[in-house]
């Protein structure tokens, strides 16, 4: 950033030498400001690939219901609002992942993916949002979710952990809500 600042500094000094030019002195500080602009926008999430790491290892311990997976993940003090509204903490989630049964011969294979990663960094602070990509796997049929998640991390004593988050469920396709229609008659015809 100092060397950005001094060659800044360099351009403005031999822009202003030439009084004679007025329209040297309008674009000197345009340029300040688009070399300042840019060199901020760069600067907005330096910690952007930790926090997708992160976020992807948690997406895929999370599948597998990996609890020191979670227990890294949420922070102590975590406020967690559900897609259908129930707010909880970690100690909640921890006490459902625990208690959760082991997977049988026959139950879904469920995984987790994110898209549309976006990430904004205040410091030890850092907003990161995406799409959530929830697949059921059973019987060859895959059944897919898809979620607006968005996570506030602290950084604290150098590491990452989520301090809340908010999932929001995403309406089917119209192709989705087609195919959700005929199954539902499908099962109201044979309940018939």
């Amino acid at each position: 950033m100092l060397l950005l600042i001094l060659s800044l500094h360099r351009i403005q000094l031999f822009l202003f030498s030439n009084t004679k030019n007025r329209m040297k002195r309008v674009i000197s500080p345009v340029i300040v400001i688009l070399a300042l602009a840019l060199s901020l926008q760069a600067q907005t999430a330096p910690d952007a690939g930790e926090l997708t790491r992160l976020l992807k290892e948690f997406l895929d311990g999370a599948s597998r219901n990996d609890a020191a997976v979670h227990d890294r993940f949420w922070a102590e003090d975590l406020i967690y609002t559900g897609s259908t509204g129930r707010r909880v903490g970690k100690a909640d989630i921890m006490r459902d992942v625990r208690s959760a049964p082991a997977p049988k011969p026959g139950d879904p294979t469920i995984s987790y993916g994110a898209e549309d990663i976006r990430i904004q960094q205040y410091g030890d602070t850092a907003i990161v949002a995406f799409r959530l990509i929830g697949k059921s796997e059973k019987e060859g049929k895959t059944e897919v979710t898809n979620y607006l998640n968005t996570g506030t991390f602290l950084k604290r004593n150098g590491k990452w952990q989520v301090v809340s988050w908010q999932a929001t469920k995403m309406p089917p396709s119209a192709g989705e809500s087609e195919e959700a229609k005929k199954k539902e008659e499908r099962s109201q015809n044979k309940q018939q």
